[in-house]
């Protein structure tokens, strides 16, 4: 039960780190490091949601 919500979450997540990786992208106008640190976050994000899943499908929790 609680997995579906985690990673509603975790999708969510990874788009707020996508739209401040943008934001720091035309404030910083390339010079920062902001931009790849949340880009970086997006990665790490995306990884544990793969892992969610994998952990989903496994245990039966996102079958159909």
């Amino acid at each position: 039960m609680w997995l579906r919500p985690l990673i509603y979450a975790v999708i969510i997540l990874i788009l707020l780190s996508l739209a401040s990786s943008l934001f720091f992208l035309f404030k910083d106008q390339g010079q920062g490091k902001r931009s790849v640190y949340s880009l970086g976050v997006r990665v790490s994000l995306a990884a544990f949601l793969l892992m969610l899943v994998a952990y989903g499908l496994s245990t039966g929790q996102l079958g159909n």
